[in-house]
Parts: C-alpha cells; structure tokens; sequence
C-alpha cells in the first residue's frame, strides 16, 4: 500500500432536500447551504475542510523545498511598462519579494526614481492591492483604486503627484471601471453602482451601473451623474476623454459580450446631449483616436479578426464608414497612435507580432521582436516619438525595451537577472486535432533532452472562453515545475480570442462542448506522442479555466491522475444568481432558457459527478472573499465530489482567507499556493 493510499475522512455537512424544477427537469441541490458563506455551518465546513487539506500537504516532504526553491527564484526585479505623463515618467517595479508592486516617477530615465505610492504601506499582510490608475495629462494628479482582500469593489483616492500627499477626495462602490480625467485637469469620469447591503455585497448581484464625473476637492454626493440608463439594468458604460480633450467616449458594455455601443458627448458644449453613435449590439468597437470629428475604431464588424475603420461623426451612417487597416489573416489585438502613426497589435497563431502604419493605412514596417512571445506596451499620445514595451516569453522574465517610432530601433530598458538559464529550456509549438477535425495550436515548454518515453510529469494548462487568449508567458511557478522535469503543456481552445471572434464564437453557449474536447483532445495527443501518460498527466486552469477542468475531469476522469480547479465555475445552473455571474449568460447562456438549460446540464461539473466513480485526485482552491466566481461554486463542488468519490487519491479543497478571485493577491500568499500545488502534484504523480 503506497503512502497516497491513506483513507480520508472527509468533513460532511447536512444535506437539504432543496430540489430545483428546471422546464420539467427535477435537479436536486443537497448542498445550497453552502451557498451563504458567513453562517457557521459554511464557517465550520470550511475550518474543517483546510484542517484536512493542510494536513495532507505538510506531511509532504519536498513542500517545503520546493517553497524555498520558488522563494529563491521569486526574489528579482520586476518592472512595469514605463509610461509618460507631461514631463514626468511613471513605472511599476517590484524588488523582489514585495507582496505589491511600487509605483515609481522620474522627471528623466536617468535620473533618480521616488516612490509615488506604495500599497505595500496600506496593510501588514499586503492584501490591500491597486487596482487601477489613472494619472492627467501632465503629470500631476494620480487617482487611484484600492482592492481589499482580493474584492472587484474598488474606493478610489486622488494623490497630488508633485507634494506625493492624498488631497480630501474619497469615491466608494466602484467596480468594473477606470477613471479618465478631463484635459482641464479638474475632474475625471468614472462608473459606480448604487451603495450595496453592507453584509451581502460579496454576493449580491450588481445591476444599474452609472457614468459619473467627479470634480476634484468635492464630495462624492456631488459627483455629477452624466448617463444612466433606467431601462437596462445590465448596461455599464465606461467612459474615455478623447487626447485632444473635445469629446467623452462612452462604451456600453452588456455583460462579457464583445459586442458594444458607442455614445459620445462634446465637452466643449456644457448643454451638450450624449450622442448614440453605434446603437446596435452586433459588433465590437475600440475607440482608438480621432481627428476632430473623424473617429477611429478597431472593430470585428464584418471582419471577424479585426479591421482598422475611421467614422465621420459628421456624416456617421455605417456607408460613409472608410476602412483604413483591413482584416489579414492575423488577428488584429489593438490599436494605438504614436508618432502620428497606428502601432498595431497581431496575434498570429497566438503569439505577438507588431506593426507600423501610417494613418492612411500603409504598412511602413514590421517590429523587429526577440523572438515568439507576447509584447504589451506602445502606450503615449500621438505626438510621442518615444515609446516602451515588455516581451515575455516562456522561458523569459518580462524584459522591458525602449522603441525609437522614428528609426524603429528596440533597446532595452530593463532586464531581470535570475539565477537560471532560459536556454536549458525548450519552447514548441504543435498543431493537434481535436474530435471534430478542427486543428488546435498548443505550446509545450520543458527542461532541453528530456526523453520521450511517456513517463514525463506533465502540467496540461487551459482557458478557452471569453474571447481570451492564452500566449506565451513567463511564471517563476511554471520555472520551477519544470526545473523538476515537469512538462507544462499550453493549447490555445476555442472560446478563447486567439484567432478572432469565429474562434471564440466556436466554443460558447451550445458549442461550448467543443472547449472540453479541444482540451481532451491535447492530453489525448501529448499521451499518444509519448510525452506522458494518464497516471503522470495533471490537468489545471482557473475561473473559467477552472469550469474547464471540472467538465473534463467528470467527462474522463480515467485520462487524468490529479486535476487543479481553481476558483472555477461549477454550478453551471446558478452562476447568474451571484454578483456579476449574470454577465456571463452572453457566453454560457442561461438554465432559464430551456434549450441552454439542456446544453449547461450536460456539462456542468456539479451536476455531472457520478456517485461510485474513481476520480483524479483533485486539488480545488477558491478563496471565502472571491465576490468574482463565489465560492460556493467550489464548495458545493467539493461537497459532492467527496461524496461520489471512491478509490485512494485524495479529493481536497484549499480555501484561502483575504484573498479573492486572484487580482492583487500578495506575493507571500502566490508562492504558498503554488508551493502547495506543486506539493500536491510530487505526491501524487509520484515525482521522483
């Protein structure tokens, strides 16, 4: 009998007779209790389910190594993307081990850098984060959004960047939105919902978003309210000052849909109306610049990989519309100017290609990248000749490059020192095909000379929706997997963004079945060429990604040994019942809807765990504060699957406290999960 074969006592809870009619289907929900998280049975569940998960993972040896390990490699310099506001520079930067990046300013890039805020002074354990910035046009107001514990809601704060000292402003109840101020340097707009219940804001759902605008030095009851819309309680509007200051953009968003509208005001006519330019909810539009009353757009309207399209707001009817950039065969990612000139974004088979047009859409050159991987950047205004950029890869740390528009010649910036070399690594990529024939990209990166003889612990890692896309990225984690000769597979699924709307369109709502087979269908091949086998293949994603693995691993259980589910979507019959799981009916649909009832009941993990099957042995994480995906996705999840569950693999659910979906969790925080999934992975795949 090998150590994993331990017997677990699991902790239970009372199940209810709670049953659900959905259009003739009787659906029984034994466990619904755990869906209110701060009663004392869901408190005690959980204090009992971290004692036997955490027990488990301290008696394994080689946790506490690999957590040295990712410590060791964790602490080095990390830098953000330096931007330009007015005469001043601003950047991120990290020194290592801080649990948030510092926001940093410099009137010169050689001169000396001061601290403009660091959130790690905002909490003893790091878990107040920043979540967004915003900073006026010459460089001397910074409002800021905070997140405690992990939470989408924000209070955002206004610092005097000059004196680095906070002025009265004090905005509460935001969420899902920036700020962007007025070229007048008074006041910036943003987006709010009304004030929640204070006791169930974390679940409640959120409805009626407005568009505000907040004069400096005032109080919040005196923002002014500049559009709502009574009549469509899921609307959210986000609104950006156009670069030369004469016009609001507002962007309505419904839910996830890509789809959007367009409105508009004229800042220069205080009586000004907003106008509704794009009124109808059948393409996406990124407002990219204007030339007076010429706005430009990137948009998939009738180009499903993205166009570049310039609208007369004169003249607005869509036959007047000029096509600038039209669609290639890449997908067209986003669009600045810089220079006087569009910096385009491709994405070709998931990996990031720049180029250079003028504004009448002639290509003047292509940028010159160190090699396959993803690059973010190209931020400023039009005038800029100067600009920066990160590449990343999977075997390299984000490396920060300084581009001259003029000359197109790349220098860095900033380079990270780790105690590794990337090139005892190897990245490929492969095309596989799924069940349908449709043929799938994935990339697979491991220590050089590994041999192919099936016997590789492999990490197979996915998204697959939400117009997403997944391309190569560098993680310390993934580094250190891999330094154990650990194989980290990445395919690029439909549902995600990587080759435009069709693609994304190809695995949502009733082809979302599509998403899991693309993912079976790579552990299948990487099994098939010899790089693993089901006892040495792990399978892990989060948030949908985490939907992902709950589906594949209750569809085949016997093709994965260990499953990491994190904060994943598994209700697929209630998700819209909580904060802004509604938002999420434009890619699953609703078990409102009798026909996607069928569709997410077939699928849905909670729903499909079978009593008396051997499942993987799964590690699930979810934090009590996620008000993104709530919890009790995963713990009715957890409940059901320790209930139906036969064999020796462990089944265990890691809960964390103060954190939430995963945005601005706290370095200390990263590398414990991690060091415990690793863990968890050597114990059970037996990693020597």
């Amino acid at each position: 009998m090998s150590d994993l074969q331990k017997s677990f006592t699991y902790p239970t809870i009372h199940k209810s007779d709670q049953v659900n009619n959905y259009h003739g289907v009787i659906v029984a929900d034994p466990y619904r209790d755990l869906e209110e998280p701060d009663t004392e049975v869901t408190k005690t569940w959980v204090e009992a389910q971290n004692q036997v998960t955490f027990n488990y993972l301290k008696e394994i040896p080689a946790r506490e190594t690999i957590k040295e390990r990712l410590t060791q490699l964790w602490d080095y310099e990390k830098y953000g993307i330096p931007f330009k506001r007015g005469d001043n520079y601003f950047y991120f930067k990290n020194d290592g081990l801080q649990n948030q990046s510092v926001l940093y300013t410099l009137p010169s890039l050689d001169a000396e850098p001061r601290v403009l805020l660091d959130p790690n002074q905002l909490s003893e354990d790091g878990t107040v984060a920043l979540s967004g910035i915003a900073i006026n046009d010459n460089g001397t107001l910074l409002a800021y959004g905070l997140s405690s514990s992990g939470s989408d809601w924000q209070e955002w704060k206004v610092r005097d960047i000059p004196t680095g000292k906070d002025l009265t402003d004090h905005l509460q109840w935001i969420k899902f939105s920036g700020a962007s101020w007025t070229n007048d340097h008074q006041g910036f707009f943003y987006s709010r919902y009304d004030q929640p219940n204070e006791k169930s804001k974390l679940e409640d759902v959120n409805y009626f978003q407005k568009l505000y605008y907040h004069k400096i030095g005032t109080s919040q009851s005196e923002d002014i309210l500049i559009y709502h819309r009574p009549d469509q309680k899921e609307w959210g509007f986000s609104g950006e000052v156009t670069e030369d200051g004469k016009y609001l953009i507002i962007s309505v968003w419904l839910g996830t849909d890509s789809r959007n509208l367009v409105f508009y005001k004229d800042l220069t006519n205080s009586n000004g109306e907003v106008i509704e330019l794009i009124n109808q909810f059948e393409a996406n539009y990124s407002f990219i610049d204007n030339d007076g009353d010429i706005f430009y757009f990137r948009t998939d309207l009738n180009a499903p990989r993205g166009r570049v399209i310039a609208i007369d707001t004169k003249n607005p009817t869509s036959e007047n519309w000029q096509e600038i950039i039209p669609q290639t065969a890449e997908k067209l990612d986003s669009v600045g100017i810089l220079n006087h000139q569009f910096v385009a974004d491709y994405l070709q088979d998931a990996y990031s290609k720049i180029k250079i047009f003028d504004l009448q859409g002639n290509l003047i050159r292509e940028v010159e990248l160190p090699g396959i991987g993803s690059v973010g950047g190209f931020d400023g205004k039009r005038e800029d000749t100067e600009t920066f950029y990160s590449f990343t890869s999977f075997t390299t740390p984000g490396t920060i490059y300084h581009y001259d528009m003029k000359t197109g010649k790349s220098e860095i910036f900033r380079q990270p020192k780790l105690n590794f070399n990337p090139n005892d690594y190897a990245t490929k990529q492969v095309f596989y095909e799924s069940k349908d024939g449709t043929k799938i990209p994935m990339f697979i990166t491991h220590k050089k000379g590994i041999k192919l003889d099936g016997n590789n612990p492999t990490y197979l890692y996915g998204y697959g929706g939400f117009n997403i896309s997944l391309t190569p990225n560098f993680s310390v984690s993934l580094l250190v997997w891999m330094e154990m000769g650990g194989v980290y597979a990445v395919p690029n699924l439909r549902g995600g963004g990587e080759y435009g709307e069709e693609w994304h369109k190809a695995g949502m709502k009733e082809k979302k079945q599509n998403v899991f087979d693309d993912f079976i269908a790579a552990a299948e091949w990487l099994i098939a060429n010899n790089y693993t086998q089901p006892q040495k293949l792990a399978i892990g994603g989060g948030s949908n990604g985490g939907l992902l693995v709950g589906a594949c691993m209750t569809q085949r259980p016997e093709l994965f040994a260990a499953a990491l589910p994190a904060v994943g979507v598994m209700d697929m019959l209630r998700f819209h019942k909580f904060t802004i799981g509604w938002a999420w009916v434009a890619e699953y649909g609703s078990s409102e809807n009798a026909e996607e009832f069928k569709t997410l009941y077939g699928y849905s993990p909670l729903h499909n765990l079978k009593p008396g099957t051997a499942y993987p042995a799964t590690l699930i994480t979810t934090a009590d504060h996620d008000d993104r995906v709530v919890p009790a996705h995963s713990f009715k999840f957890a409940a059901s699957l320790q209930e139906c569950h036969v064999g020796d693999a462990p089944v265990l659910i890691r809960i964390e406290t103060k954190a939430g979906h995963g945005a601005g969790k706290p370095t200390t925080k990263i590398i414990e999960e991690a060091a415990d999934k690793w863990g968890f992975l050597v114990k059970v795949l037996d990693i020597k």
